[in-house]
């Protein structure tokens, strides 16, 4: 079966609004927004870097998904409503993992090689959720909505928080009683602020950007 296909049927698969492959192919910014990436992906690796990053801002406008050209994605990988979602030059998407609208795999620094996470097979991101650093994500693990996730996810757990936590792993639930890691409260409005700050700085730059032009 070809990648196109694939991610197709994955589309299929998992949204229940789904009707056919022609409706998925026409309609669906998140395909649309996989397929520029794999033909930007490709002038990436053969270093045509300036037409690559092209073709992913055009991506952008037209869908509302940023995917750097630098970045992997695997087979089947769903990118639901999509608007919103950034995914960075490092960063690498297993196969047939589900994406939801904003989510952010990001990096933490501007440190060089790799800086933006790993999401191993079949991960769930939910909506809003931020994963940032060069850490993996386990297969079948879950990520919830608005979650921030600072640290590596073992394979089949779940997820939550800001900054996130581990609820569930292999179906069971976590033990919660541990009194050295307890969450901080300070701690957790300071990473929200941070994550505001950058998205004022990135509003803050574009408008410097369109005002030059």
């Amino acid at each position: 079966m070809s990648l196109l296909s694939q991610d197709i049927q994955a589309v299929k698969e998992r949204d229940p609004a789904a009707r056919s492959s022609l409706e998925v192919f026409l309609l669906y910014s998140g395909l649309h927004a996989i397929i520029l990436h794999r033909l930007a992906h490709k002038l990436y690796n053969a270093k045509m870097f300036f037409i690559a990053r092209m073709i992913s801002q055009i991506a952008r406008f037209l869908t509302g998904i940023e995917i750097h050209p630098g970045a992997k994605i695997g087979r089947g990988v769903f990118i639901d409503h999509g608007s919103g979602v950034v995914i960075g030059e490092t960063a690498e998407v297993g196969d047939g993992c589900t994406i939801y609208q904003g989510v952010t795999l990001g990096g933490t620094g501007k440190d060089k090689g790799k800086r933006h996470p790993t999401l191993g097979k079949n991960v769930l991101v939910g909506s809003g959720a931020r994963i940032l650093g060069p850490f993996t994500v386990g297969d079948n693990a879950k990520i919830a909505a608005n979650a921030v996730v600072l640290d590596p996810v073992p394979e089949n757990s779940t997820a939550v928080g800001v900054p996130a936590r581990i609820v569930k792993r292999d179906g069971r639930k976590v033990e919660q009683l541990d009194q050295i890691h307890i969450p901080d409260p300070v701690a957790q409005e300071i990473c929200r602020l941070e994550i505001q700050i950058d998205h004022i700085m990135k509003e803050l730059n574009e408008l410097k950007k369109a005002e030059e032009k």
